[in-house]
């Protein structure tokens, strides 16, 4: 496969997907009737704790006004009365019916998510984020485990590093340690949007420890244009599980989700003996962020564009820019800055669990098969006819592997 990044045309296995236009790009009609509206009936991503009733009137509301762009106010502002009525109808609920309360917080908290997605890139969806996270937070006191947002010193902080790091725990009741699962979110997916993974983690006894990505939101401190950024803020994440008594610093494993793949491959490298174990789920490592492959992402089964989200998430000035220097600066492979290309450069890792779509048009396949040319052994599983992280086969995959894990120290 060599590591230039250039994949002669033809030889990438989505072969003719490859350059095929799934069609829905620049129509809100297109995207939510022929991709979207069947995962908003069943409930699944990106509508999780979402009900098809809220949605619909909003999809029909953005279709009848033409209203296309994402990152236009008139896109975020359509989801706005529905979430915010929800948390009103929550709020007057929680004394007398606790459940129903719980149950409306969960679905304004989806309706808050597609407001702001794909990207957190303008300053209306960083408001929105900010009425997520305090609806979600004041819902989770309902649960009988609630989620914690505990904020801690970025005690590693250098180049440009922001001084704190906000996280999300969800631990079971009693003392601990717990075995830990280090959950890394994506380029879309934040941390109010794991409650499925943090209750099945809690089933096993598990705690969970929630973190935002290098240029996705404010809250992630890291300098997103230093490729080596991420290596310090989970030095400081790492450094404080191993301080905390209810955590068990001897069992913990990260689990990256699409764009956060790419920092648990890293992080099984650079981390990889306060780990025993790390997944990289629907992950980016080197051809994703080449030229060849972005002059084609914005044709395959992402919703909207990922033009602007990735050009803003890695700091350039343009997309034409990013196209230029992103795999350059930040391949895991090919990167030219000292300490980057961890996986070229031949670094053991911990156990690494590589997880995705054969299909996947966002994070090419290929860049997980890569991880087997270097290195220790990695292990492996990919899901045959399915797009961008595997699903719905993913999970019930990564969940034993992870239990086996976690029972083998």
């Amino acid at each position: 496969m060599g590591i230039c990044g250039k994949m002669p045309h033809g030889n990438w296995i989505l072969g003719d997907l490859f350059t095929k236009d799934y069609g829905h790009r620049g129509s809100i009609q297109k995207l939510w009737e022929q991709r979207w509206k069947f995962p908003c009936t069943k409930g699944v991503y990106p509508f999780h704790d979402g009900k098809f009733e809220d949605f619909e009137p909003i999809f029909t509301h953005l279709i009848e006004k033409n209203i296309n762009d994402p990152y236009d106010d008139a896109y975020t502002n359509a989801f706005l009365p529905t979430a915010q009525r929800l948390v009103k109808e929550a709020q007057d609920l929680e004394r007398q019916d606790r459940e129903a309360a719980k149950k409306l917080y969960l679905n304004a908290n989806a309706v808050f998510r597609l407001a702001r997605f794909p990207y957190i890139g303008t300053d209306l969806k960083k408001k929105v984020f900010e009425e997520q996270k305090e609806a979600y937070i004041r819902g989770s006191k309902l649960w009988d485990i609630p989620i914690e947002e505990v904020t801690i010193p970025h005690k590693h902080a250098s180049n440009g590093d922001g001084d704190k790091i906000p996280l999300y725990i969800r631990k079971p009741s009693g003392q601990g340690p717990f075995p830990t699962v280090l959950l890394i979110t994506g380029l879309d997916g934040h941390r109010p949007d794991n409650t499925e993974r943090t209750q099945e983690h809690l089933t096993r006894g598990w705690a969970t420890v929630i973190c935002d990505i290098p240029g996705t939101t404010v809250d992630c401190p890291a300098n997103k244009r230093d490729p080596l950024s991420p290596d310090r803020l989970f030095t400081t994440i790492l450094d404080w599980i191993k301080s905390t008594h209810y955590l068990d610093d001897a069992k913990v494993i990260a689990w990256g989700l699409s764009a956060g793949g790419y920092y648990a491959i890293r992080l099984a490298h650079t981390h990889k003996e306060q780990l025993i174990g790390s997944v990289g789920h629907g992950a980016g490592t080197h051809h994703y962020i080449s030229r060849e492959w972005l002059e084609q992402i914005d044709k395959h089964e992402y919703p909207f564009g990922l033009e602007q989200a990735y050009t803003q998430k890695y700091g350039y000035e343009s997309f034409e820019e990013m196209k230029e220097k992103c795999q350059d600066e930040f391949s895991l492979i090919s990167g030219k800055g000292e300490d980057v290309a961890v996986v070229a450069s031949g670094m053991k890792s911990c156990r690494l669990l590589l997880i995705n779509g054969v299909l996947d048009g966002c994070m090419p396949v290929e860049d997980s098969m890569l991880l087997a040319e270097y290195g220790s052994p990695k292990e492996m599983r990919f899901i045959q006819q399915r797009l961008h992280m595997g699903y719905p086969e993913a999970n019930s995959i990564v969940y034993p592997w992870l239990e086996e894990v976690m029972a083998s120290k």
